[in-house]
């Protein structure tokens, strides 16, 4: 092979070498700009059973004129004003979950901490006729401990006195705060609770002490005798 014929040969190897090199190069660039998707988590924590928790908040029964309750002004006023630490909203969180699922509703719509509180620590206490502490207590001693603490209200110490102090609310009407009486034998008004929401009512049970019921409940239904609301 002549010298000429070699050199031609050298330079259409090198040409060849560089195309492919280029041709790396330029598909390197191609997939460096295809665009990166990133994908950006968009999960939302829910608690138990899908229910979200808003921070505990203190409302009072929409009847009442005053716009807190006496113990509602005491946490507001705790710590010199200062908003609630973290353990207290914490608190308050975990007492909002627990008994929403006792009520079968929304978290958030259980706004009246003080109430959640005094639910919780009378909660179980056994029934006792004549009782008025957390040894043991009866209906209308209950109710009288709910009322005043909870919504500042005094209320008179049998559930037939109770009956007879109250403005009378039928059944649909009631709301936060109003009692509900019944007749569990005899005459007159021997059975006093305190509605709280979606139908339930917070009472002294002779069977289970403090608890929660539903007014539908086929022991209690057919004893009710009709709500009331402080005149």
């Amino acid at each position: 092979m002549s010298s000429k014929s070699y050199i031609n040969l050298l330079v259409l190897l090198f040409v060849i070498s560089s195309c492919n090199t280029v041709r790396k190069i330029v598909n390197k660039d191609q997939s460096a700009q295809k665009p990166v998707t990133k994908v950006y988590s968009n999960e939302k924590r829910e608690f138990i059973n899908g229910i979200e928790v808003t921070l505990g908040t203190v409302t009072t029964t929409k009847h009442k004129t005053s716009s807190t309750s006496t113990t509602a002004k005491k946490k507001a006023t705790s710590n010199g004003g200062n908003p609630p630490t973290k353990a207290e909203l914490e608190k308050a969180n975990w007492l909002q979950i627990k008994y929403a699922i006792v009520m079968d509703m929304p978290a958030e719509e259980l706004t009246n901490i003080p109430l959640l509180e005094l639910m919780d620590k009378w909660w179980g206490t056994r029934y006792c006729i004549g009782g008025s502490t957390m040894n043991c207590i009866d209906c209308s001693a209950f109710t009288q401990v709910i009322m005043k603490e909870v919504y500042n209200t005094q209320l008179p110490r049998t559930a037939q006195e109770q009956f007879n102090s109250m403005q009378p609310i039928a059944i649909d009407e009631l709301q936060e705060g109003d009692l509900v009486f019944f007749n569990t034998g005899g005459r007159g008004i021997s059975h006093v609770g305190i509605y709280i929401q979606n139908n339930k009512f917070l009472h002294a049970s002779t069977s289970q002490g403090v608890t929660i019921t539903d007014l539908s409940d086929k022991y209690w239904s057919p004893k009710f005798r009709g709500g009331g609301r402080m005149r």
